[in-house]
């Protein structure tokens, strides 16, 4: 972290099929070594399964996943006299996002199917209907939050 100034958000360039900066900073997330068309394939492949899974606009189910997955509280850590205390905090609109696709493309990696477009196209689904192991990080996450709620006067 820079003490010297605040760093400058970078402005992501929407993508090319459907116009979307979160679809683009997703297939960003998801890209290993710089293969971004790779990256894409799998995207793209994914809203292909749902279209034909599910039968509707992939990308109102993924808003909705995304939407499932964010949390809305997190705990971090503390230090005072001594002692560490999870305190509760409320999570920034940015950062939520950014825990949900980090959330959803871990989940999906977890998962047992055969290739990471089924796998990917499988965890939004379930993410759309408030099921799978990335709602679950989130329900835990609040669960922890609400569980260290006596220590939320420690906030700073």
């Amino acid at each position: 972290m820079s003490r010297r100034r605040k760093a400058i958000k970078r402005q992501v360039m929407p993508d090319p099929k459907f116009n979307d900066k979160i679809v683009s900073k997703f297939t960003s997330c998801l890209m290993y070594d710089g293969k971004k068309s790779t990256a894409e394939k799998i995207v793209y492949g994914a809203f292909e399964f749902i279209e034909k899974k599910v039968g509707s606009e992939p990308l109102k189910v993924f808003h909705d996943a995304l939407e499932n997955v964010q949390p809305q509280l997190e705990v971090r850590s503390r230090r005072v006299g001594g002692a560490t205390y999870q305190v509760p905090v409320e999570v920034r609109s940015d950062r939520a996002l950014a825990l949900a696709i980090r959330w959803l493309i871990s989940s999906s990696r977890n998962r047992s199917e055969n290739s990471m477009t089924e796998r990917l196209s499988g965890e939004l689904i379930d993410a759309s209907s408030n099921r799978g192991s990335s709602v679950k990080k989130k329900e835990d996450t609040h669960k922890m939050a609400e569980a260290n709620k006596a220590f939320s006067h420690y906030r700073w």
